[in-house]
């Protein structure tokens, strides 16, 4: 029989695989594919708060990964500065901030995730949540992408690009929040990217690509918990080796066609 603790994980895993693989696919194609990386370090902040007053990590980095992400939206808007230069300046300051309270001895669990310490309760949330932002992506996800194209063609359709934007931060937000826990900090740009990546070296079209990547997303999730499972190795880069794995042989695939 498969033990609690251990079902927990690999049901976060796997929901925040797939919910993470399918944003990435628009992340790659708004060409934001360092901003996961970016919005990790920018939630150091919360998570170092967190492990100094005995709280919920994933609230705390959820807390400052929404006030940058306003911030950077904000700025965005004023300065016409690029999102992902704005993540940049934004996430290294906070970066610099957060190791002025990690304490040595949680540096591991910050950056590479303690995915054994999630509970029942907030394995609901999480499933929850990362169902909520799946659906909410859905339904800007051929918006985004026209924006992304041409924003006066956008326009013309009465596109709410700002709006979109800011839904669309936050969204991240939630993924790198919740899948802090099961990578870390330092690893969950990989957890988004490199799934959406795969599915884009073998589809044909961008319903493949969007689906390919929450798959590649779900199956890394599993086979890397599986993986610890069997060999008690840290999870969250276990997760990560599997999903890049499957980048290379779809590289494999793309070049033997």
């Amino acid at each position: 029989m498969i033990e609690t603790q251990f079902l927990n994980s690999l049901l976060v895993a796997i929901f925040v695989g797939g919910a993470g693989g399918y944003l990435g696919s628009l992340m790659i194609t708004k060409k934001m594919a360092l901003s996961g990386d970016a919005l990790g370090h920018l939630a150091l902040p919360g998570i170092a708060i967190g492990l100094l007053y005995n709280l919920n990590l994933t609230c705390g980095a959820f807390i400052t990964l929404a006030l940058g992400i306003l911030f950077i939206w904000r700025l965005e808007i004023k300065t016409k500065i690029t999102t992902e230069a704005l993540t940049g300046i934004v996430f290294t300051t906070s970066t610099a901030a957060a190791f002025l309270f990690l304490k040595e001895s949680d540096l591991e669990r910050a950056l590479i995730g303690d995915i054994t310490s999630i509970g029942r309760k907030e394995l609901v949330l999480s499933v929850i949540m990362l169902c909520a932002v799946y659906l909410i992506i859905r339904a800007i996800y051929k918006d985004m992408i026209l924006a992304s194209l041409s924003e006066d063609l956008a326009k013309v359709e009465k596109v709410k690009i700002n709006r979109n934007n800011l839904v669309f931060l936050l969204s991240v937000a939630v993924i790198v929040a919740l899948g802090i826990k099961v990578v870390g900090s330092l690893l969950i740009g990989a957890l988004v990217i490199i799934p959406a990546a795969t599915a884009k070296n073998i589809s044909r079209n961008m319903r493949q690509y969007s689906y390919g990547g929450a798959v590649f997303g779900i199956l890394g999730g599993a086979l890397g918990m599986w993986l610890y499972k069997i060999t008690g190795l840290p999870a969250g880069p276990l997760i990560i080796l599997t999903s890049t794995l499957f980048f290379v042989i779809s590289v494999a695939l793309r070049t033997g066609n």
